[in-house]
């Protein structure tokens, strides 16, 4: 079960193992959904229109944005910009799933709320998720610039991108876009809470004190859906961040078509509703949406899983030791 939960065996997961898990689950996902996550970027950072209609850009449609980038980048450019992402995910999922346990078991020890409503795994959620984001930051600014780099790369490896980000640009071009990231994450991350608790209600309903819920099918189902409805939600703040992220990177940008300058999130937004439209909001849904779906589906399926699994071990370990001590005596 997701959150503290009153009414299961034993005592609670400590944050720990909270911690683990869900570093565990982000690892594992985040190395499944990356062609996806690059295929979103670079759709989302296009000025162009991406119509498969009237296709003007380099870009237009999944497949032929798929067929372009291996034919010119290789089948590794689907994995570009993967260490520092894979790090983002190791780090965002251990603060996150941490964070959340902890806020849900604060919320039900202090308040008259249960801890397994909808509503508490909303506001924990999405506070979670903000927590994560801002300890997190620097690694999404990297992830960002490795996906958008075209051939010939800008930055060889992670310490050279470090090094000539802070020498150009500064430290504080790390936390560019933080602005519309949280204003993005706490919906996004509270209603993936949220709706995972509902889908997980409705498909399988708890039996009493139960602890074992965790790696299941209805993990995976309830994650996917939850993913999928909460993107499209609060998508076009997920555009804004990437486009003010890649922010005097201008110059790599040129081999992918148009590039653009902003000055801040309202420049960013007024630009792009004139020259795009309200459809340029959503560039790069599509992909976004298959990567929502299998990202959050997964992270839940593997959390639970690798949670379960430990609990399962501590109480075997705590069973040995309560057989140790009655064969000493």
């Amino acid at each position: 079960m997701v959150g503290f939960d009153p009414g299961a065996k034993g005592p609670a997961h400590p944050p720990e193992e909270a911690a683990l898990a869900g570093s565990a689950a982000g690892m594992v996902t985040r190395a499944i959904i990356s062609p996806f996550d690059v295929l979103k970027i670079r759709f989302q950072l296009q000025i162009e229109s991406v119509s498969s209609q009237r296709p003007k850009g380099k870009y237009w449609g999944l497949f032929q944005a798929s067929r372009c980038i291996h034919s010119e980048e290789g089948l590794s450019a689907f994995w570009k910009g993967h260490v520092p992402a894979q790090i983002l995910s190791i780090c965002f999922g251990a603060v996150q799933f941490a964070s959340f346990e902890l806020m849900t078991e604060a919320v039900h020890k202090s308040t008259p709320y249960d801890s397994q409503t909808a509503g508490v795994h909303f506001v924990c959620g999405g506070l979670a998720a903000c927590s994560a984001t801002v300890f997190c930051q620097p690694l999404d600014i990297l992830r960002t610039r490795f996906a958008a780099q075209g051939e010939p790369k800008v930055y060889r490896n992670m310490r050279h991108a470090v090094s000539t980000m802070c020498r150009s640009e500064g430290v504080l071009t790390f936390y560019r876009g933080l602005s519309p990231t949280l204003m993005a994450v706490f919906p996004y991350a509270g209603l993936q809470f949220f709706f995972y608790n509902v889908f997980k209600n409705v498909l399988a309903p708890p039996p009493p004190k139960s602890g074992n819920s965790g790696g299941s099918l209805t993990s995976l189902v309830s994650g996917s859906g939850a993913g999928m409805i909460s993107k499209a939600i609060t998508y076009p703040f997920d555009l804004f961040k990437k486009r003010l992220q890649v922010g005097g990177f201008e110059a790599a940008r040129l081999h992918f078509g148009q590039v653009r300058s902003y000055r801040g999130l309202v420049d960013c937004m007024v630009q792009i509703a004139k020259e795009e439209g309200v459809r340029g909001f959503f560039k790069g849904l599509s992909p976004s949406l298959v990567k929502a779906a299998l990202s959050t589906g997964f992270t839940f399926f593997w959390y639970e899983l690798f949670l379960n699994v430990m609990r399962d071990l501590r109480q075997r370990r705590r069973t040995d030791d309560l057989t140790k001590d009655l064969e000493e005596r």
